[in-house]
């Protein structure tokens, strides 16, 4: 006999023995992004605290091989978690998110495999650039951010250490950056430690916040003094030890990344990576020519107008390319183009960012609300560093972003290319596409700091050009310094795969360079080197600002009279950074919905 008073309790074992649904397809997947988000933050610690979270504060991401394979392991175990999804039941935007989270960890798990984390330095990057920097770029607000700094700081012995073991590792393995390209490490590795360059470590303790006693000063300050500044000192000195004397005396002679183990499909990869197209080395090769071609052809009209021709009546006089090199000779060598001092580069710098700001909102509905400034490089780096770089900021981590100068040799920093310069790494360029970015709404975090090169410095070259809409380049002279920066990025579909993919030699390209840029020597060696020492990564530039300059024209063309430049900015922008072909779809999806618009 069934009694009601047993119902219940029936119904609530039934409830517990039964599965529950499974979350639908769009949970699970932004669940997945919260979680590998969260890993992140978890496993990087630096990467969290300039996004504002401090809760691993106390510690430096573990760089040892144990950490990278088991970091490795995990990002297969996201994909395959990923791949369980079924991206038929997502809807459009979701879809988007799904294709981008699974090429993000694709391109992770498929570099893995040539290894390159066995050479973590060079001579644009390593522990010898980031650690002198460690005070940058994060809080000191509370006591616990002193003691959480010093505690970083005395576990840069161990990260040292881990460094060594993965250089020695790359040596036997031969996967190393070709030599050349680290000549100049031994020279940073001295103005470091023989001049001030760890100066910068012990600036937060010159601003400590009043409410800190007297006695927690003291004992801050004798942790640091005596215990974290000597030991990161002698952490570096080790390093450098080892860099100098066993590292690079064994690193490979050749430039070439197939030379590499595996090299053929890893420069393949490269190209694939950054340039988010399946252009092969072949096809950027010859891009690359004609596009030199055509900017050769828009320098010499640009310089017939200039008052060189007046200057130098007869330089026109025995053809095209001989004017040319008059030119270039002309730009490198009259004082009129050079600043005296590093004060009046970095003044002239913030006059050009300032006359730029106004014309942003005629340029862009949607502006950021992150402020961005202007800095030099560190003395200790500049001599190996490029001519310019962006630094991110993050409103959260209330840390502003950063165009870094190079002041370095003022007589290889002419006037003529801070324009486009200034440009490119503030606004409207990496500071305000990084920012707006950042700021978007309704995006997984995983896209507001997804970063695509070919789009990112696709932008930023893009962002060049639009000088000529704001009048900046009226002068012959600053327009030629435009011309020169796009024929610098030209340049560089030629040089990168014929360097590592065509047989080129180091000396043909810095010769290819010189022949066809008013870049000076010191510039143009150093680019190549930086090249040399990071594949494919220069060709993504070109290929990323004639993709969103074509978008432009295919929209210009296609609306006529119903095109809106501020609207078409806030298209390609409004998603953050994705590849070249999410790019397309969303501009002609614009594009198709203006005109059913247009038609109602």
């Amino acid at each position: 006999m069934f009694t009601t008073h047993l119902l219940g309790p029936i119904l609530v074992s039934l409830a517990l023995a039964w599965p529950p649904p499974a979350p639908a397809p769009a949970q699970e997947l932004h669940r997945l992004f919260a979680e590998h988000f969260a890993w992140q933050l978890e496993q990087f610690p630096e990467m969290a605290m300039a996004r504002g979270d401090y809760t691993h504060a106390d510690r430096t991401t573990d760089n040892s091989l144990k950490a990278i394979e088991r970091r490795h392991a995990a990002t297969r175990s996201f994909r395959q978690r990923l791949h369980a999804i079924d991206p038929t039941k997502l809807d459009a935007g979701d879809l988007v998110n799904y294709e981008l989270f699974d090429l993000s960890l694709r391109n992770a798990v498929e570099g893995h495999r040539f290894r390159m984390f066995l050479a973590p330095l060079g001579g644009r990057y390593g522990p010898h650039q980031r650690i002198p920097q460690m005070g940058e770029r994060v809080r000191f607000s509370s006591y616990d951010d002193y003691v959480n700094y010093c505690k970083r700081l005395e576990q840069v012995p161990q990260h040292v250490d881990n460094t060594i073991a993965l250089l020695r590792l790359g040596l036997k393995e031969g996967r190393t950056p070709p030599k050349v390209t680290l000549r100049g490490v031994p020279d940073q590795f001295g103005v470091l430690l023989e001049g001030d360059g760890l100066a910068l470590l012990a600036e937060p303790f010159e601003r400590l916040p009043a409410f800190i006693s007297e006695a927690q000063r003291a004992k801050l300050r004798r942790r640091f003094d005596t215990g974290a500044l000597p030991a990161v000192r002698r952490a570096l000195v080790r390093l450098g030890d080892y860099v100098t004397n066993e590292y690079i005396p064994n690193c490979r002679t050749s430039t070439a990344a197939t030379d590499l183990p595996d090299g053929e499909a890893y420069y393949s990869f490269q190209l694939r990576r950054f340039t988010t197209t399946p252009l092969t080395a072949q096809e950027i090769h010859e891009l690359g020519l004609n596009e030199v071609a055509r900017i050769k052809s828009e320098m010499i009209e640009v310089i017939r107008s200039s008052d060189f021709m007046e200057i130098n009546p007869e330089a026109a006089s025995h053809g095209d390319e001989a004017l040319f090199r008059a030119f270039i000779r002309y730009l490198r060598s009259d004082p009129r183009f050079y600043y005296e001092t590093e004060q009046e580069l970095l003044a002239g710098y913030r006059e050009i960012c300032k006359r730029v700001d106004p014309w942003m909102p005629r340029l862009f509905k949607t502006l950021p609300r992150l402020s961005y400034g202007v800095r030099e490089i560190p003395a200790f780096m500049a001599p190996n560093q490029t001519t310019a770089y962006y630094q991110r900021g993050d409103i959260r981590n209330a840390e502003p972003g950063w165009f870094y100068a190079n002041t370095y040799d003022l007589r290889q920093r002419p006037k003529y290319e801070m324009i486009p310069l200034a440009l490119h790494e503030a606004v409207p360029g990496h500071h305000h596409q990084i920012s707006i970015a950042q700021e978007l709404e309704g995006l997984p975090e995983f896209r507001k700091n997804a970063y695509f090169t070919a789009f990112g410095e696709g932008w930023g070259l893009y962002a060049e050009r639009l000088g000529i809409d704001m009048g900046l380049f009226d002068d012959p002279y600053d327009d030629f310094g435009r011309l020169l920066y796009e024929m610098w990025r030209a340049c560089r579909l030629v040089v990168d795969p014929g360097l590592h993919a065509l047989g080129w030699s180091r000396d043909r390209a810095i010769t290819f360079m010189l022949e066809n840029t008013a870049l000076s020597e010191l510039n143009i060696t150093t680019e190549i080197d930086r090249y040399i020492a990071w594949p494919g990564q220069a060709t993504a530039y070109k290929i990323g600002e004639l993709r969103i300059r074509g978008l432009r024209g295919v929209a210009e063309e296609a609306l006529g009279e119903d095109f809106d430049l501020r609207e078409f900015h806030d298209v390609v922008l409004g998603a953050g950074a994705v590849p070249m072909t999410t790019l397309e779809r969303r501009v002609n999806h614009w594009i198709n919905s203006k005109r059913i618009r247009a038609y109602d």
